[in-house]
């Protein structure tokens, strides 16, 4: 695209030779590969939406009016009509129109002289005539403010007023008249000169603006602006823009564009906080133009600025470099911040493309520098800078941080920095300590750990970050560990943890951040927990006089129990870790505050959720002792459950014995049958073999002629006889 960021008006033109503004945007053409064509795009000004599209059509008759105004019809009857703000721009696009249809650029029409087209040009009203003012003179001041105010009822007198102011350079007589004005020393008329500029400044248009924040324009436009009609005495906005303000140059800016930019912005964002608020005759987004202006206006800067390579190289060359005097990399910072806050303008991609130089440039290894100094305004300047970073590009943060841990010592970490920054926070309210802390949660957040290389990933960096930085954060709380263990950490005693305030809240902040890891690291807190003691001595804090850390160490312990974990139960268990709970709330009496329901609440939630070994815990080791609490059901409560919970167990065991007994009878009853059936298995067989015995045996030997050999009758009998008498004489022998 060509032309980018130069703003036009586009008209509709109807039959009736009326004029309808479409829109205002930015004009841009540029070359349709599938269609072969030329074609004019203009985009919204506003969010960068296509507002209008047109073929340059090698038909049809444009024309150039003034050096601002191209204007043609299309073949429906309908006509259209750019206006440019700036000739340059108009040149620039009629050089593409006349390329596309093979005309000549000099001449002012690209209709040949014997085309006989029914719609001839001169049916076009010429747009100087649609509002008439009076001349500038001082007698139709007043005149001249009526009827710029006249205009803010309706939309299309606003346009024909714009129209009309920028016509023969009224606005630059008006501000010739300001100057006799002011040497006169007329405050009715400078009272009216005051009503006309902010009024013309409120009609919205870009046009105006471009005029209005020249160089040659804006010292007197805000010179007529000292004379509000509603304070006595004139304010000295001039005084304070070109005297009191002084523009650095901490890296000299060899475009002069570049400058002029950065002037006319910040001219213009003066201007439109002066005239805020807004009064409530107008809307709220009457000056939404004057916005966008000074928006564009960042956002050409900082491209600008982007572009030139020695420009930043030098910053950051000087940032990087530890003998730069701190006066002068206070200037830088300032510099980088105020950079960084216009690049927020910047579309994402553009936005990624300035990260990645300001990284690869050496953005973070000069925030840690100058972090790591002890002069205040620098350090605050730094932490703006990386507020801005960790809020558009958290990764960026962790993956410098990973890489550094391979050849820095955990001491010098950026991390560790700025974790000790916040700890020693000068500031009696510690405004510091709280933003650092939202940063770094912002850096330990896991839901921004997405779609990043398994290097520095999620797991890879809170294994860094409980490695090396997490006892530089909990040094504080170790307050009743030996020194051996307290290595690298800055220890707070009982005392002071008591009665200091500045020193309880910023223990409050570290239990905070705490907090925020058991409810996003899961296991990585909870080994670290586990194997430091870590509740233990939260709960130390329990005994400080301030409410507001009690309640801290509170919801981190309320946190814990809030996962329903059974390592954190057996935990609080196995340590009591519940008495100095309890024990704060008997020593906060009968008064009923935040300590007062903070504490009944992490009981009722035990009860509610039905936690059976915390509940068991609670009753048994302490229902005596908050058995006089009964304001409250919620140890009663517990109470109950746990009594309910004991005749469950009862009943269940009840229930085991009975069917245990059941299961012996059972089984004693089975194992009687089968020795029964087995019994009398086996005296089947005993018979079974008897009879198959006396079956098998052989005959006696036969004397007897054939035809008398004896039964199987006869045989039976022979051979109980036989046995008989073998008995008897075994009988006789025993006893003889």
């Amino acid at each position: 695209m060509a032309h980018r960021w130069r703003r036009v008006k586009v008209y509709l033109i109807n039959d009736d030779e009326q004029w309808e503004k479409l829109d205002t945007g930015f004009i841009s053409s540029t070359f349709n590969e599938e269609h072969r064509a030329e074609s004019l795009l203009v985009h919204s000004e506003v969010n960068g939406s296509l507002i209008f599209e047109s073929k340059i059509n090698p038909q049809t008759p444009y024309q150039k009016q003034r050096g601002s105004l191209i204007v043609w019809w299309k073949a429906e009857g309908q006509g259209v009509a750019i206006s440019f703000h700036e000739s340059a721009c108009c040149e620039a696009v009629w050089e593409d129109i006349c390329h596309a249809q093979g005309k000549d650029a000099s001449l002012h029409t690209t209709q040949d002289p014997s085309d006989n087209s029914e719609q001839q040009f001169y049916d076009v009203p010429d747009t100087s005539c649609l509002v008439d003012l009076p001349n500038c003179e001082i007698s139709k001041l007043e005149h001249i403010a009526q009827i710029v105010h006249s205009v803010f009822d309706s939309p299309a007198l606003k346009e024909k007023l714009a129209l009309a102011l920028e016509k023969e350079n009224y606005i630059k007589k008006l501000l010739q008249l300001f100057h006799v004005c002011e040497l006169l020393g007329n405050p009715k008329n400078l009272h009216h000169m005051y009503d006309i500029f902010k009024a013309i400044l409120f009609l919205n248009k870009t046009s105006l603006f471009e005029i209005m924040f020249s160089d040659a324009c804006i010292m007197d436009v805000v010179g007529c602006l000292e004379y509000d009609p509603t304070v006595r005495e004139p304010i000295r906005h001039r005084e304070f823009l070109f005297q009191t303000a002084h523009f650095r140059e901490v890296v000299p800016i060899s475009d002069s564009e570049i400058k002029k930019k950065i002037h006319q912005t910040y001219r213009a964002q003066y201007i439109y906080d002066l005239l805020l608020p807004l009064p409530p005759m107008f809307e709220a987004n009457v000056l939404s133009t004057i916005s966008s202006f000074i928006f564009f206006n960042k956002i050409e800067i900082v491209s600008l600025l982007q572009e030139d390579e020695k420009f930043l190289c030098e910053v950051f060359a000087q940032l990087t470099d530890k003998g730069t005097a701190d006066i002068k990399r206070c200037e830088l910072l300032f510099f980088l911040k105020e950079f960084c806050a216009f690049s927020k303008t910047l579309q994402n991609q553009s936005r990624d493309e300035l990260l990645a130089t300001m990284a690869k440039l050496g953005i973070l290894p000069a925030l840690k520098i100058a972090m790591g100094m002890n002069h205040l305004k620098i350090r605050s300047a730094a932490a703006d800078i990386f507020a801005y970073l960790v809020d558009y590009s958290p990764s960026i943060i962790r993956k410098y941080t990973i890489q550094e841990a391979k050849h820095v010592e955990q001491g010098n970490l950026f991390i560790n920095i700025i974790i000790k920054q916040m700890i020693y926070d000068p500031d009696p309210e510690l405004g510091g300590a709280l933003q650092l802390m939202g940063l770094l949660c912002s850096i330990l957040d896991p839901s921004n750990m997405l779609a990043v290389p398994s290097e520095y990933g999620r797991g890879a960096f809170l294994n860094f970050f409980y490695k090396h930085c997490m006892h530089v954060l909990i040094g504080p709380l170790c307050t009743t560990i030996s020194e051996d263990k307290c290595e690298n950490t800055i220890v707070i005693s009982n005392e002071n943890c008591a009665t200091d305030y500045q020193t309880a809240q910023m223990l409050s902040i570290i239990v905070e951040l705490l907090t925020f890891c058991v409810q996003h690291h899961a296991h990585y807190i909870n080994n670290y927990i586990l194997n430091k003691d870590l509740l233990r001595q939260v709960l130390t804090l329990m005994k400080s006089k301030h409410t507001f850390l009690i309640l801290c160490a509170l919801r981190f312990m309320r946190k814990m129990v809030g996962l329903q974990n059974d390592l954190y139960n057996s935990y609080i268990i196995e340590g009591n870790l519940f008495e100095p709970v309890i024990n704060a709330l008997l020593n906060n009496g009968t008064r009923y505050n935040m300590l007062n329901s903070a504490v009944i609440e992490l009981f009722e939630y035990i009860r509610v959720e039905n936690i059976k070994p915390l509940v068991a815990h609670v009753v048994e080791n302490f229902f005596q002792s908050l058995e006089s609490i009964d304001y409250v059901q919620t140890f009663k409560g517990l109470k109950t459950k746990y009594e309910q919970e004991k005749q469950r167990q009862s009943q269940i065991r009840k229930n085991l014995n009975e069917l245990l007994q059941s299961k012996i009878l059972s089984r004693c009853t089975r194992v009687r049958e089968e020795m029964r059936v087995r019994e009398e298995m086996k005296q089947r067989s005993l018979q079974e073999e008897t009879e198959e015995e006396e079956i098998t045996m052989p005959p006696l030997e036969d004397t007897e002629p054939e035809d008398h050999a004896p039964s199987q009758q006869d045989n039976l009998t022979e051979v109980k006889k036989r046995k008989a008498n073998e008995d008897k004489t075994n009988l006789e022998e025993k006893n003889p």
